[in-house]
């Protein structure tokens, strides 16, 4: 589990994409530092898994499933990705619960500047839009956010909008992020097990 409070901003070195996964590889001194195999790191917000190290890259395997639903199947060498590792038992609860279970990707559409933050606003895609609420928790790229606006645009997408303080826009890949760029999305994962529950017999 990790919380959305990203550790380091790590640089990819390579991406070795095959006909179903793909090799990724990441420089990030910081989260390697106390790594094993089999650690987990969440790279961009998608809990992946350390199969080989040194002290300061790593590299993970990305499935199928993941190259679908996230941006991570168009990293390049050179690019920034978000950095964390998995929350130990006794550490501080910083962000809000966060799986590394990303539910999909969505595009930046408008960034707008403040005197001493941004207003970024992302579309969503429909399928997660009765998961995010106003002033609820939502992950962006692996950064733990709260939602600040919700609605739908002229052309009746639906979107929400994030707040970015200073510390987010430097020392996260957000910060850098333009108009057109998709990011990974992962709703609140309590909002989804409330949905289950109070579904039919509990098996929707």
């Amino acid at each position: 589990m990790f919380t959305g409070i990203v550790e380091e901003l790590g640089e990819v070195r390579s991406l070795e994409v095959g006909p179903e996964s793909a090799i990724l590889t990441v420089h990030g001194p910081t989260v390697v530092s106390d790594a094993r195999h089999g650690a987990s790191i969440s790279v961009n917000g998608v809990c992946l898994t350390v199969v080989e190290h040194d002290d300061e890259t790593f590299k993970v395997d990305v499935m199928a499933e993941t190259l679908k639903r996230s941006n991570l199947g168009k990293l390049a060498a050179g690019d920034r990705v978000n950095l964390e590792r998995a929350m130990r038992a006794d550490g501080r609860f910083g962000g809000h619960i966060v799986q590394g279970h990303v539910d999909g990707a969505a595009r930046i559409t408008a960034r707008t500047p403040g005197d001493n933050w941004e207003v970024v606003r992302i579309t969503l895609p429909e399928d997660l839009a009765r998961y995010v609420v106003e002033k609820g928790s939502v992950t962006v790229d692996g950064v733990s956010l709260t939602v600040s606006a919700l609605g739908r645009d002229d052309t009746d997408h639906v979107y929400f909008e994030v707040s970015l303080i200073p510390t987010t826009l430097e020392l996260t890949t957000l910060g850098r992020k333009k108009p057109g760029d998709m990011v990974n999305i992962e709703v609140d994962v309590l909002a989804k097990y409330v949905e289950r529950l109070l579904g039919p017999g509990g098996t929707r």
